[in-house]
């Protein structure tokens, strides 16, 4: 959601009103995706390396991101909306880590959409998680079949004859990721003239449409949408046959 800022200076606005128009805009396109059958929106709010923006600024997302949750919770209670916040939550201040867990459990048992925001949230850190979380799992595994005790000493023998189990896969990382609640996306939308990635989805992405445009965020509406999804319906076959190919 690139061009918060640069909407504002474009309208002479401060900045802080331009991010009011992205959350705005994120709002609108949540409404049209949920008209429109799409199953899977997911958004990225903010990076980590977003923390080292000026403090006002970052105080101003963090404001926003309340009343978002706030605003959410409303809908939740009227439409079958799953809200989901990715990314690592413990940076997040305590209220606000709550306040997205709470909406989480409220919601967790919708399914026919799944709201995914992306906050605190980086490719290296979801990398970085998803191994730690399956080298951990693999370890209190090996513990539990070979039987070591709380004090490091083994009761049984049998350990070496699961070395197989004790192999990390890839079905492991992808359990652990941020993102195991969806899908991998068809389509990723990238606003403000940007064409990069910029440490989001990495993973997630290979066989994914991207679709550039060079709207600003607050300024990107329905139309937009349809031409990045008519362009992916265009391309469709394609992205199939290099899913087929991994």
């Amino acid at each position: 959601m690139d061009g918060n800022r640069r909407y504002a200076k474009k309208k002479k606005l401060d900045e802080g009103a331009g991010h009011d128009a992205g959350a705005l805009a994120l709002l609108y396109l949540l409404v049209y995706c949920y008209e429109l059958g799409v199953k899977y929106l997911t958004a990225y709010a903010f990076s980590i390396d977003n923390f080292k923006r000026k403090p006002n600024e970052v105080k101003k997302i963090m404001d926003l991101l309340k009343e978002t949750i706030t605003l959410l919770t409303r809908i939740a209670k009227h439409r079958p909306v799953r809200v989901h916040f990715a990314g690592n939550l413990e940076l997040l201040s305590a209220d606000l880590r709550d306040a997205a867990r709470r909406l989480m459990e409220a919601t967790a048992d919708y399914s026919k959409f799944v709201f995914t925001i992306c906050i605190c949230y980086s490719y290296t850190d979801e990398i970085i998680h998803a191994v730690q979380e399956s080298c951990q799992e693999k370890c209190d595994h090996i513990q539990e079949i070979r039987g070591i005790d709380a004090s490091g000493g083994y009761k049984v023998e049998d350990g070496d004859n699961h070395q197989d189990e004790n192999l990390i896969r890839l079905v492991d990382i992808e359990k652990h990721m941020y993102m195991a609640i969806a899908p991998d996306p068809d389509i990723l939308i990238r606003t403000g003239d940007e064409y990069r990635l910029s440490n989001f989805l990495l993973w997630q992405t290979s066989c994914c449409h991207l679709s550039c445009s060079s709207k600003v965020w607050p300024e990107f509406g329905i139309w937009h949408l349809v031409w990045a999804v008519l362009n992916f319906q265009r391309n469709h076959s394609y992205f199939e046959k290099k899913k087929m190919q991994l």
